[in-house]
């Protein structure tokens, strides 16, 4: 959450009894209008830390670009990738990165990357899989969604890069982005109810947010969906235009039956109560980690209202603290964070904001700060965040 430094990439470990897993943030140092110098950059950056790591490209499980300008900038910052995966001799498989127009908070930087990467301790128990979806329609967008399993030990793990959808109407494309992503998971042996996290990004959040809404709760009936995943659902420009939404997710398999726990706190009511489908956090116990995934979490109250209209300081140690209260629920604190998101919708805030999260220790790990309006006009910020924790061994 600090602004940038000399030290442009950001790095948090966890190690586990399969695999060391790294959470990556890398932003451009250089200074220069150039998008194509800043890629170049940020992705030597990116390889010299796998290679630090005995790890790869292989071994990224997720690549996400926040973009100022993805029309104009994501060929360029894709080419310059290419150009060094052919250098360095790797391949990343089939899967591109994800990516959405989200402005980072840097005024100099083009884009900022996050990544996530699991480094096997027995690569002889790890494989990678690049699957592709079947296309919503021909557009170049729809051409690039994928999806990566990754297996470790007994374990798989999904995730997926945009996935889009076709429709006459905003609730229509987004019953078939839906669909689409059921597809994906299917061609993987999995479906959504393997689902634990999504990201759901709106060109118009402020006119399709309610769409939106009615298509997953529709989606989630007809698929039988109890148990929510984890979400955010915020403003991003998705590309190509033919699209107004976009879809990211992670979903987890296993034989041996998951332990997936909802996450929450006093403080928050649920969120379907109103009419978002979503969990306000999972736990997730994995192969490797329990994982707390905490959704976009902003200044609400325990009733589902907003609270501190207007006063952006109130609204980020309200936002804070909901945050707080989720984890100290799963035994965990700001000290066990590993990565996280922060959306602010009036750039001139992100000071305020970073000196406030500063002071509550909410920093020192990956967290990209970009530019979202909200699912509600009055939300000034939101945040995002993943937590690990180590396995407890069983009881005797």
């Amino acid at each position: 959450m600090s602004p940038p430094r000399a030290n442009s990439v950001v790095l948090r470990r966890h190690a586990g009894p399969e695999a060391t897993e790294l959470a990556i943030l890398c932003r451009p140092r250089d200074r220069s209008p150039d998008v194509v110098r800043q890629a170049e950059e940020v992705y030597r950056a990116l390889s010299a830390l796998l290679a630090a790591e005995a790890a790869g490209f292989r071994d990224l499980a997720t690549e996400t670009l926040f973009l100022r300008d993805v029309r104009r900038d994501l060929p360029l910052i894709l080419a310059a990738r290419a150009r060094l995966l052919t250098d360095i001799g790797q391949s990343a498989g089939a899967v591109s990165p994800a990516f959405i127009q989200q402005a980072p908070l840097d005024d100099s930087a083009a884009f900022e990357l996050a990544a996530s990467a699991v480094v096997p301790r027995d690569r002889h128990a790890w494989a990678v899989r690049d699957v592709r979806a079947a296309p919503a329609c021909a557009c170049e967008g729809c051409a690039r969604s994928a999806a990566r399993t990754l297996r470790l030990g007994d374990q798989t793990s999904l995730h997926t890069t945009n996935v889009y959808g076709c429709g006459r109407d905003a609730f229509a494309q987004a019953v078939n982005m839906f669909e689409v992503a059921q597809g994906l998971l299917e061609r993987c042996g999995m479906g959504f109810h393997d689902v634990v996290r999504t990201w759901i990004h709106l060109r118009d959040i402020d006119r399709d947010y309610d769409a939106l809404n009615s298509a997953r709760r529709a989606f989630f009936a007809r698929q039988g969906i109890e148990l929510r995943p984890a979400s955010t659902g915020v403003h991003g420009v998705p590309c190509p235009d033919a699209h107004d939404f976009s879809l990211r997710l992670d979903a987890l398999q296993s034989p041996r039956p998951r332990v997936v726990i909802p996450m929450s706190t006093p403080t928050l009511n649920e969120a379907w109560s109103y009419g978002a489908d979503f969990s306000r956090g999972l736990r997730v116990t994995e192969a490797n980690k329990v994982a707390l995934y905490v959704s976009g979490t902003a200044s609400i109250d325990e009733a589902g209202r907003t609270v501190h209209v207007g006063d952006v300081a109130a609204q980020v140690d309200r936002m804070l603290h909901n945050i707080e209260t989720l984890l100290a629920g799963q035994g965990a604190s700001v000290a066990d964070l590993v990565s996280g998101v922060a959306y602010v919708k009036h750039p001139a805030d992100a000071p305020l904001l970073r000196s406030i999260c500063r002071q509550r220790g909410f920093d020192g790990f990956p967290c990209a700060l970009v530019e979202a309006p909200l699912c509600r006009p009055e939300l000034l910020c939101e945040a995002e965040v993943v937590a690990m924790l180590p396995l407890t061994p069983p009881k005797a």
